[in-house]
């Protein structure tokens, strides 16, 4: 099974970024499934029902969030009827929405696990804990899964993967819009990343207008960000092969392309 999952959705840029590169996606990686996070996919902050649909017609399978789940108010009509999306699975029972989900396309199936770091993020339950009453829920009904954990600590993102190597398929960190450079394959055969990058504004900071932001760090007062929607854009995303019998990755590469890289291809 070929899967890739794409680095957080930035706004407008981000989405038509997606669109551009999805040809020479599925040209050259041949995936059965693709993923993203959308949680930034609305002008930086949550999703709408339009803009995943959006998504879902460029390709996109499934969608994982996080920390913007609910800055779209309109969110809490559609996200218990979108079976294709997943909003973090530790956070507080009776919360709208599911942690994980089955993904279905081009004859494969992936489990997709959304889960919320605690460090320097708003509270929620343990990750680490809801992911093993996850997997104990799944027994052995299904070998493929992925974990998108949203997270700001490296450390914390690290831990998950060793919690859950030999357990799943993929780990990955979003939510630092940073792509790092440690995507490996674990000894127990999950294939793990501290952080896959984030899609959209290349001359941003992490997709945000440079002057808000640099006006924040200079005088420390609030500012509100809104999405960069000019300069150069970049893509980042992973790709993952999973045997289908043992639900291990047999293959790990991470994918980061801007727009130089695409003019001169």
């Amino acid at each position: 099974m070929n899967v890739i999952f794409i680095g957080d959705i930035v706004g407008r840029p981000g989405r038509e970024t997606v669109k551009r590169v999805m040809p020479w996606l599925r040209e050259t990686y041949r995936p059965h499934l693709i993923i993203a996070n959308g949680e930034n996919a609305a002008g930086g902050r949550g999703i709408t029902a339009a803009i995943a649909q959006e998504l879902f017609e460029a390709g996109v399978h499934g969608i994982t969030m996080g920390n913007h789940t609910w800055d779209q108010r309109e969110i809490f009509d559609f996200i218990d009827n979108e079976p294709r999306l997943v909003r973090p699975a530790n956070l507080p029972p009776g919360t709208p929405g599911r942690g994980y989900t089955v993904i279905r396309a081009n004859g494969k199936e992936l489990v997709l696990v959304n889960l919320i770091g605690r460090t320097f993020l708003p509270p929620a339950e343990c990750p680490f804990r809801a992911a093993d009453a996850i997997l104990e829920e799944l027994k052995d009904q299904r070998k493929c899964v992925l974990v998108d954990f949203h997270a700001e600590a490296t450390s914390e993102k690290i831990a998950m993967g060793w919690h859950l190597d030999g357990r799943v398929s993929v780990v990955l960190g979003t939510h630092t819009h940073v792509q790092t450079a440690d995507g490996r394959i674990l000894p127990g055969g999950t294939a793990y990343v501290t952080d896959v990058g984030m899609t959209g504004p290349l001359d941003g900071i992490i997709g945000m207008k440079r002057d808000q932001v640099l006006r924040k760090f200079l005088t420390g007062l609030p500012s509100r960000f809104e999405v960069e929607e000019g300069g150069k854009w970049q893509f980042s995303g992973l790709f993952a092969e999973i045997d289908e019998k043992t639900g291990f990755a047999r293959k790990i590469r991470m994918i980061r392309v801007s727009e130089d890289d695409w003019i001169s291809r």
